[in-house]
């Protein structure tokens, strides 16, 4: 199995080639070495797929007796996540070879952009401490150099300063949950600290392996741009549409992965959970009303991420981690998609017709549509339990996918507003039922598929009651505020609400000044992340 992991990672390297052959009288080289290094991506991943299939999880040692150095992971995650990665790396390297055609220093771009994809491949699959924390920090410089790939435009520069700030902090963090998990389990393998941690709990290390929690948990909110620390992901505007992707739909699940990674440890630390959910439920709260204010598609884009993001932290704070896993793939194969087709969104909105006028939903009407969405929720979820066993069913994740309901409750109130109302309403109630039942169905699944990789989810105690009523409160507020926004968009606190939101409550503008003493030449020359 050994070749096959290293031939994922180094895959890339035959891309990196084109460096070596980017002028124009050897583009031809050029091109060939990043479509030769795409394909052999794809290639290395389906070889670790079979490799797993047939022969189940395996550690590779490839330094180190008694403290695991350079070690590497194959199991139902890495392999996932390795899968993912190759694909759209494989995808956004195709892209970026026609993309930046011209371009003086594509060479350059192209490599850095390899030995990105070689760092996340041996975050993801890093079987030790060391390796893990050497991967992460490798990440951030490789996002570092891509972010500046015009250095004189400042706001790349600022962009890049935030993030240099951000990462440095979260570089910091890991590194000191590697030093803590290490002095409470005398292990730096990943592996042995899960089994541990699952046997004992966190408890099980003391106060050191609960530290280690909290640090694990910080390093994850930095790097997944979690407010207060978001403020750099809505300004990375300037670098090319390829690193726009690769960072919305790859290096930026780097925390998620982390939390899913050592969901063994993090369970046996309820308080650290908590702040989990507490935060990713603001952030994505935030980040989806900002989202609905910003008019240029890729800040656009850039909330929703953010938004996405927090519910992945959500998900995780309630130790749903098969489906925090499930939600990293599925953003991270929309949101490439949404980026590498930014270009032409602006047109093909233009070409849509416009619609007529669109009717006003009242309280009545909204009443009425929350009352259908979450009766058709509940009827799945029993039927879900009556055919599948109702062990499966966490108040977590009924509680989840109540949330995610509440945006179905929206189009069916504004199918009961509609003159004609049955025919609408009709449809839309299918898809609330379809919708219900695509959700619990792909929980079954992720959870069957992450059985041996992952923790089940806890039973829920008075603390996790508290939070579950607090974020279906939260979010069940916000869902029905949008589907009554037009009853009071004509207050004048509505005008100033937006003003705000567009501005981002104005996180950024504080950043700014504290980053104000920053010298941009001291930020150009910066090669950090």
């Amino acid at each position: 199995m050994t070749s096959f992991v290293l031939a994922l990672f180094f895959a890339p390297l035959l891309a990196l080639a084109a460096a070596a052959f980017a002028d124009p009288g050897r583009r031809p080289r050029a091109v060939a070495a990043v479509r030769w290094g795409a394909v052999a991506l794809l290639v290395a991943a389906a070889a670790l797929i079979a490799v797993f299939v047939t022969g189940g999880p395996e550690s590779v040692r490839l330094l180190g007796a008694e403290v695991a150095v350079f070690s590497l992971r194959l199991d139902m995650i890495s392999a996932i996540l390795l899968s993912l990665v190759a694909t759209l790396g494989a995808i956004v390297l195709n892209f970026s070879r026609v993309y930046l055609d011209g371009e003086a220093r594509q060479g350059a771009f192209i490599g850095w952009m390899s030995l990105t994809l070689v760092a996340v491949g041996a975050l993801i699959a890093a079987g030790d401490l060391i390796t893990l924390c050497l991967a992460w920090a490798a990440t951030s410089a490789g996002l570092g150099r891509l972010l500046l790939f015009y250095p004189d435009r400042p706001g790349a520069q600022r962009a890049a300063r935030k993030k240099s700030l951000v990462a440095r902090a979260g570089d910091v963090a890991l590194f000191g949950a590697a030093v803590s998990l290490w002095i409470a389990f005398g292990e730096t393998d990943i592996a042995a600290i899960a089994e541990r941690a699952r046997a004992e709990g966190a408890e099980g290390g003391e106060g050191a392996a609960l530290f280690g929690a909290a640090l694990i948990a910080l390093a994850a909110i930095l790097k997944s741009a979690q407010f207060p620390a978001h403020g750099w992901l809505t300004e990375v505007m300037e670098t090319p549409t390829p690193v726009s992707a690769l960072l919305h739909a790859g290096l930026i699940n780097a925390g998620g992965f982390l939390l899913i990674r050592f969901a063994d440890l993090l369970i046996g630390a309820p308080g650290v959970l908590a702040a989990l959910v507490m935060i990713g439920g603001f952030t994505a709260l935030f980040g989806s009303l900002v989202m609905l204010t910003q008019s240029a598609v890729k800040t656009s884009l850039a909330w929703s991420t953010i938004s996405q993001m927090g519910f992945m932290i959500l998900q995780c704070g309630l130790a749903l981690f098969p489906l925090a896993l499930l939600h990293i793939v599925a953003h991270s194969l929309y949101k490439a998609h949404a980026f590498l087709s930014s270009g032409g969104a602006v047109a093909q909105v233009a070409s849509i017709r416009r619609p007529g006028p669109i009717a006003t939903p009242g309280l009545g009407a909204v009443g009425r549509a929350f009352g259908v969405a979450l009766a058709i929720y509940a009827v799945v979820a029993i039927g879900f339990a009556a055919f599948a066993g109702a062990e499966g069913k966490s108040p977590q994740a009924i509680a989840l996918g109540a949330i995610l309901i509440f945006g179905v409750a929206y189009l069916l109130a504004q199918g009961f507003a509609d003159a004609a109302p049955a025919a609408l309403t009709r449809y839309t109630a299918l898809y609330a039922g379809a919708a219900a039942i695509a959700y619990f169905a792909l929980q079954r699944g992720a959870e069957a598929l992450m059985a041996d990789a992952l923790p089940p989810t806890p039973s829920a105690g008075a603390l996790e009651w508290a939070l579950l009523t607090l974020a279906i409160l939260s979010f069940g507020s916000v869902a029905i505020a949008q589907a009554t926004f037009p009853l009071w968009s004509s207050h004048p606190a509505a005008a100033g609400l937006r003003v705000h939101l567009v501005n981002g409550l104005y996180v950024n503008a504080v950043s700014d000044r504290l980053l104000g003493g920053w010298s941009t030449t001291r930020s150009s020359r910066s090669t950090q992340a």
